[in-house]
């Protein structure tokens, strides 16, 4: 595995970084919460998110890692550089769910139909999506899930409830898993389905986090009617397709880049302040190593997608370290910052604009999403070690 990048490539990261400096405006930058905290955008905010998806879709960076043949280049490493660059820098307009997590299942698992039907609105961005996976008695063990969908003659009705449910208030699209043969073990009666928002039968309600965000919802689903033609992968095939969304999940984030960039910040912060001392020096050091070695995680599984191979516990180990260590960032900046950590953005005297509390307290989540901690430590236990069930 050799990462050193291509001249093109370099090149390429080249324009990305042109493009952020001149349409990602300071103004912007103070207000915008990045990939993780996007969703909790105000209205004006949350236009200014569209805006720029669309004017990624335009230069073709929104469908890098596709296949020619979808409008790509085939480029896993390219799709890497740029949201690499997007990542470090904060700048909106990836859509995690439809271009991270769909797109790519839909080039494995769809039908030509629902490829021409469903990634010209990705590749633009301007289509953005959720996903209803989550239930109140269902999140590890995703496949106890309860939400029905019962087939009839030209579509399938779906009722029941999710939650945890990021973006649904701002989503075009949802994909939701449901059960379609409860009489079948419980991993496989269940299908997987491309709804639209606007369906009569669909309502969001708001769960807000702790921060007084609005990033989560619940989202009920009463006689919800889908057309068959918006099953993807086949009637009760659909444990099969969230495992390869959950490892596209794991993987589509460079939460390295964001890691690193909260810590350059750190850094920056104490250096202006004069505060680094011996002890604080090797442990932001500490930190850039853990940086370093996230990023090469990270780039191990572009390169292994790259070569086609199939993802296992790899997706488990990026998703793992790096969320863990964007979690110990934010915590070490707050040591660094003292009592001025407790100020929140609005305040003249919150160092950084106050971001650094919100993303240390945004990241108490980071070990419960897209899998908790302990569920990657177990597939990386089974898969990647061999070792027996416990």
């Amino acid at each position: 595995m050799d990462f050193e990048f291509t001249q093109e490539e370099e090149a390429f990261r080249g324009e990305v970084c042109k493009f952020i400096e001149k349409e990602y405006s300071p103004e912007w930058r103070e207000c915008i919460r990045g990939f993780f905290e996007a969703a909790s955008a105000s209205d004006e905010e949350w236009e200014f998110i569209r805006a720029m998806a669309r004017k990624l879709g335009a230069n073709g960076w929104l469908s890098l890692a596709w296949p020619d043949k979808y409008g790509g280049r085939g480029s896993p490493f390219l799709q890497l550089i740029f949201i690499e660059e997007l990542g470090y820098s904060g700048c909106p307009g990836w859509d995690v769910f439809g271009v991270g997590m769909l797109a790519p299942i839909l080039i494995a698992f769809g039908s030509e139909e629902q490829k021409e039907k469903f990634l010209p609105g990705i590749a633009k961005g301007e289509v953005f999506w959720c996903e209803c996976l989550s239930e109140p008695n269902a999140g590890s063990d995703l496949a106890s899930l309860q939400t029905r969908a019962v087939e009839k003659e030209d579509h399938f009705l779906i009722n029941g409830q999710k939650v945890w449910t990021s973006q649904a208030h701002r989503a075009d699209w949802v994909m939701v898993l449901a059960r379609t043969d409860p009489q079948q073990p419980k991993h496989r009666g269940l299908s997987f389905f491309l709804v639209d928002m606007k369906t009569p039968g669909i309502t969001v309600n708001p769960v807000i986090n702790m921060l007084g965000h609005h990033e989560f919802n619940e989202v009920f689903f009463d006689d919800v009617q889908v057309p068959k033609e918006n099953l993807l992968g086949g009637q009760n095939q659909g444990w099969r397709v969230i495992m390869a969304l959950l490892d596209f999940e794991r993987s589509c984030i460079p939460v390295f880049a964001i890691a690193r960039r909260n810590l350059d910040d750190i850094l920056g912060y104490a250096r202006e302040r004069k505060s680094l001392n011996s002890v604080l020096r090797n442990r932001l050091a500490e930190l850039i190593v853990e940086c370093e070695v996230g990023r090469l995680i990270h780039y191990r599984v572009v390169w292994m997608q790259s070569k086609g191979i199939t993802l296992n516990y790899e997706s488990a180990m990026n998703k793992l370290y790096t969320l863990e260590l964007a979690q110990r960032v934010p915590l070490a900046g707050m040591q660094v910052l003292g009592n001025y950590g407790g100020l929140l953005p609005g305040s003249k005297w919150a160092p950084l604009n106050g971001q650094l509390p919100l993303h240390y307290l945004r990241s108490i989540g980071y070990t419960l999403e897209m899998g908790t901690s302990e569920i990657d430590r177990d597939i990386i236990a089974l898969r990647g070690l061999g070792l027996p069930r416990g």
